[in-house]
């Protein structure tokens, strides 16, 4: 069975291009849960995937290592095998701290804090730092970015660039959209600020996603033979784009709202949203789903 070749041709089932792709790198946030609650319809999907000879890389804009999303998947009650491994914006961030001059001030909730474990590095106050590292907004249930706009400003008066380690500007929490660091990035660079990215869209984090492929398969892989999935017109896509990956658009995300409902999107302005921000998906479905 080939991939359906119109740019936004619609699937019903992930196991239409199972034959086409022998690897796929999956978003988690808005794709596997909502922080809250594992969409069991994906995680059957990608096991189904697995069992049929499939790889599967988790990638997600997460600040955590790879081993605290795992746990976190488990406390979700992610089932058993619905991936090979998982690479995160933690992981590609930390390259990135130990290329970056310091001393560092973290900017973001204590829950972050083993994004810097084993790292050579100093953590000073903000007062004292050469570099900020961004995990995202210290009480992100009643916080937006506007709340840290005077603090940002004197950070960038002095001249200090912010590594940010998660780029998603909103997560899905529940029924909640909640403010990620990258909402804090924008404002950084709106203030005329540097900032320094490595998660999705940028290829640092796609990067690792290929190494680990590569070593699950014993064998380099693919690009082409590579499926992305996301939900997230400025990470997913982007990233899946810009990086020279095929999509699939699950379109019962974050944007949803702009031609929702969810399960039911109205595709005249579906196609007219992936038009305005120039995403070419080479299919899509509402959730990522199994169907026999």
């Amino acid at each position: 069975m080939t991939t359906p070749q119109s740019p936004t041709g619609r699937i019903r089932s992930l196991g239409e291009v199972r034959t086409a792709y022998g690897n796929i790198i999956c978003d988690v946030w808005g794709v596997l849960h909502n922080g809250v609650r594992v969409y069991d319809h994906a995680a059957q999907a990608l096991i189904r995937y697995r069992q049929q000879g499939g790889r599967v890389v988790m990638i997600t804009n997460s600040p955590r290592p790879a081993d605290g999303v795992i746990k976190q998947f488990a406390e979700l009650g992610v089932p058993e095998g619905v991936f090979d491994a998982v690479v995160t914006s933690g992981d590609a961030t930390r390259h990135l701290i130990a290329r970056t001059e310091g001393p560092f001030y973290h900017l973001g909730p204590q829950r972050d804090l083993p994004l810097f474990d084993t790292l050579d590095i100093k953590l000073v106050d903000e007062e004292a730092c050469a570099a900020i590292v961004c995990t995202g907004l210290e009480h992100d249930e009643k916080e937006t970015a506007e709340d840290y706009r005077a603090r940002l400003q004197g950070l960038v008066d002095r001249g200090v660039p912010m590594i940010c380690a998660n780029p998603d500007i909103v997560v899905e929490r529940g029924d909640r959209l909640i403010y990620c660091a990258g909402a804090l990035a924008q404002l950084y660079e709106k203030l005329g600020g540097t900032t320094l990215v490595a998660g999705k869209p940028n290829k640092p984090i796609y990067d690792l996603a290929m190494e680990q492929l590569a070593a699950i398969a014993g064998a380099p892989q693919q690009k082409a033979d590579t499926l992305a999935i996301g939900d997230g017109m400025p990470t997913d896509v982007k990233g899946a784009q810009d990086n020279g990956f095929p999509l699939l658009y699950i379109s019962a995300g974050i944007h949803s709202a702009d031609y929702g409902p969810a399960d039911a999107p109205d595709e005249d302005k579906l196609h007219a949203f992936l038009k305005d921000h120039r995403a070419d998906p080479t299919v899509w479905m509402p959730r990522l789903v199994w169907i026999d």
